[in-house]
């Protein structure tokens, strides 16, 4: 019998602020309930990543981790990915690999929902090639669609944090390129990180509880002044 996995993803600055994976983390402990599943602890992976594309670290490991047979429970679509094309083809991969995909707010693009229109599709063909090509389409037309609108939810989300830090900006005079929440402690700590090799990333991470990405334009702005 195959193994559950779960993954969670937050990328947002609001979504690290306000939920973490709080929502996620309830939404499949309660699936879990639901269905009398177990999904124990070193089989829930976790990425504060963006979904735009799949260079992620834990979703590395979990691909890597995951058998046939295997599933992975996911809140949504979102959280799996928002990138319409890439999307579409990592979802149809590891369906051919075995590997069941669920998602608890999304259930028309559970791979046991598909794979039954498949099946449909292919019974169609030895009795109608039309109608069993016509079912395929709406296959690819379902996953498409749902994952298109997955990218443009991202899309709107990334236009509304611009828009809202243009506007913070502005209101309190800013000058462009100055950082925020730069402080002396956190500039001092990245000079030494930047001469000092055994002084890591993560620590300063965990330190000052800011993101990868952020750390990374500070160290770019330390660097450069």
């Amino acid at each position: 019998m195959g193994r559950f996995f779960g993954y969670l993803r937050i990328s947002t600055k609001e979504e690290r602020r306000k939920q973490k994976f709080t929502r996620q983390e309830h939404a499949i402990k309660r699936w879990c309930v639901e269905n009398n599943e177990e999904i124990p602890e070193r089989r829930i992976y976790r990425d504060d990543a963006s979904g735009k594309n799949f260079a992620r670290a834990s979703w590395k490991e979990l691909e890597q981790d995951v058998q046939a047979g295997d599933t992975i429970v996911f809140k949504d679509i979102c959280r799996f990915t928002r990138e319409r094309d890439n999307g579409y083809k990592k979802y149809m991969e590891l369906l051919s690999r075995g590997i069941e995909l669920i998602f608890i707010d999304n259930p028309t693009l559970n791979t046991a929902y598909i794979k039954a229109m498949q099946q449909s599709a292919d019974r169609m063909k030895h009795e109608n090639i039309i109608g069993g090509m016509t079912l395929e389409f709406v296959i690819r037309l379902l996953l498409v669609t749902e994952l298109d609108k997955a990218e443009k939810e991202r899309e709107t989300t990334v236009k509304r944090i611009k828009d809202g830090i243009a506007a913070s900006d502005k209101k309190s005079g800013r000058k462009a390129g100055k950082l925020d929440k730069l402080s002396p402690e956190l500039e001092s700590d990245i000079k030494m990180y930047l001469v000092n090799r055994s002084v890591k990333q993560i620590d300063l991470i965990n330190r000052y509880n800011i993101s990868r990405n952020t750390l990374k334009k500070y160290i770019k702005y330390v660097a450069s002044n």
